[in-house]
């Protein structure tokens, strides 16, 4: 069925930008943001992913990936 992957960790390694950093400029916790960092949402939104594309100066298909092999669930 095929998967969409956030490979937020990989940008924000390139752009030098802790986890407490990014969530305070894009409003979230840090909680929640360390979710979408280890792929453990089902769903982000529209809002949150264009705030952390302008926080790391991005566009959003340098941080989602697809991974045709992957299954819901894993």
């Amino acid at each position: 069925m095929g998967k969409i992957l956030l490979e937020l960790d990989v940008m924000m390694a390139r752009r030098h930008m802790s986890l407490n950093d990014l969530a305070d400029q894009v409003g979230i916790t840090n909680v929640n943001l360390s979710k979408i960092k280890n792929n453990k949402v089902n769903a982000i939104r529209f809002s949150t992913l264009a705030n952390i594309c302008k926080a790391l100066e991005c566009e959003p298909g340098d941080i989602l990936k697809y991974d045709p092999e992957g299954e819901d669930g894993e």
